[in-house]
């Protein structure tokens, strides 16, 4: 059996080339300080910054999909490599070993029990698993928002042509930062014939924060189940998921933990899990094990064993910093900016309905006039043209510096003119 301590030292010694040394100096350099304090300290950002990949785009686009740091790429070549030596012993032999301790460490961290969490490629597989296997019949309904995703919104559009149930939409603006009227808009579509209601945690168009909890508390009084989609909000919000108030919830692992690409997990409460139907080849699809959703066939062993580097990454950094370096970014970049004349920020600033991500537009300009203008100056970002939204998302991450947002300051100063 090849150790998580053998993974460890593997991906420690192949860093060490790119100064993970002058990394572990900084983390004892601002072990003092609080998090808002490291949130602006440059020198300690920049050793981050060196544990990752930049070329030459600026890349504002992380909201898509995170990059994964040096740690965790070696670790991931280091499994990769294992699973070509005699794949099928290595694989289910010696790597997949791994998977009950990962679990275990997923499920501690996500406030559940490891009997309750199942890993999958993505949010949207996570998602679909549960949509397409919950026992919903026609005239059931199911309440969700226009600014859902777009492939959950499919899959209940699939379900509703299928099987009849009925889809009613909260029609909501961004920023949709009046707490209180948007609880009172899920609570207005919630009907005696109401099974379900959808819950985007944080939105990907935008990054707007919705008040899940509250959402949540109502649609249970009201005898309703609530599906939350974490996709943008773990290992980038500070959360467990029974505060978030979830009886089935999914994420992606390569998003903001920077876990390789095509790792995710699925929660469904335990009580619930016989309910919900494998899609798959399940040997017992109504079994009230979570692991009925694993029956996936051959999958990246290599891929999903390195999501414990990747927390091993997310642990040594810190939550509290990582959030509040999140949102130092963010309010770096709008504060130059939101004060220029035809500026249009869909975002929220306030730390409850935000981090990272905020999605602006230009007056008098169309979201792909911007995007195409910030990419002649080597800025990748993603366009947002939907509900009363017409922007471009800026998603920094770690790794970004303040002088590639002084950079998109500047590009889009040239074009307010």
């Amino acid at each position: 059996m090849l150790s998580r301590k053998l993974f460890l030292k593997g991906s420690l010694v192949a860093s060490a080339s790119i100064g993970s040394m002058a990394h572990a100096a900084q983390l004892q350099r601002v072990s003092t300080l609080s998090a808002g304090e490291v949130a602006s300290d440059e020198a300690f950002w920049q050793s981050i910054r060196a544990q990752y990949i930049t070329g030459k785009l600026i890349n504002l686009n992380n909201g898509g999909v995170n990059p994964q740091p040096q740690p965790v790429r070696d670790a991931y070549m280091h499994n990769y490599l294992l699973c070509n030596d005699t794949p099928s012993y290595s694989m289910w032999r010696e790597l997949d070993k791994q998977r009950e301790p990962l679990r275990k460490r997923l499920a501690e961290l996500l406030g559940v029990s490891e009997l309750e969490l199942a890993f999958n490629r993505n949010t949207t597989e996570g998602l679909n698993s549960i949509i397409f296997g919950l026992d919903l019949k026609a005239g059931d309904e199911v309440v969700l928002s226009n600014f859902d995703y777009p492939n959950i919104e499919n899959a209940w559009k699939q379900r509703a042509k299928r099987d009849g149930i009925k889809l009613n939409y909260v029609d909501l603006q961004m920023p949709a930062t009046d707490d209180d009227a948007v609880v009172q808009q899920y609570a207005d579509a919630i009907t005696p014939r109401t099974k379900l209601v959808h819950i985007t945690h944080m939105m990907n168009w935008t990054g707007h924060v919705m008040p899940v909890r509250r959402i949540a508390d109502i649609a249970h009084a009201k005898g309703c189940e609530v599906m939350v989609d974490g996709s943008h909000s773990f290992a980038h919000l500070i959360y467990t998921i029974p505060q978030l108030g979830a009886d089935y919830y999914a994420t992606s692992c390569h998003k903001w933990l920077g876990a390789p690409f095509g790792t995710g997990l699925m929660y469904i409460r335990q009580d619930k899990i016989q309910k919900v139907w494998a899609l798959l080849s399940a040997p017992i699809p109504d079994a009230d094990n979570i692991g009925k959703f694993e029956c996936l066939g051959t999958r990246s062993f290599a891929a999903e064993m390195t999501i414990s580097t990747a927390l091993d990454y997310y642990d040594t950094l810190g939550a509290e910093r990582k959030l509040a370096r999140l949102r130092y970014l963010k309010n770096y970049w709008v504060e130059k900016l939101q004060a220029k004349p035809g500026f249009k920020l869909y975002s929220s600033l306030q730390p409850q309905h935000g981090a990272a991500i905020a999605t602006f537009g230009i007056e008098g300009l169309e979201a792909y006039e911007i995007e195409s203008k910030l990419a002649q100056a080597n800025i990748h970002t993603s366009i947002v043209k939907h509900g009363n939204v017409n922007g471009v998302r800026i998603s920094p991450n770690l790794y970004t510096s303040l002088a590639e947002l002084d950079s998109l300051v500047k590009v889009v100063g040239e074009m307010e003119k």
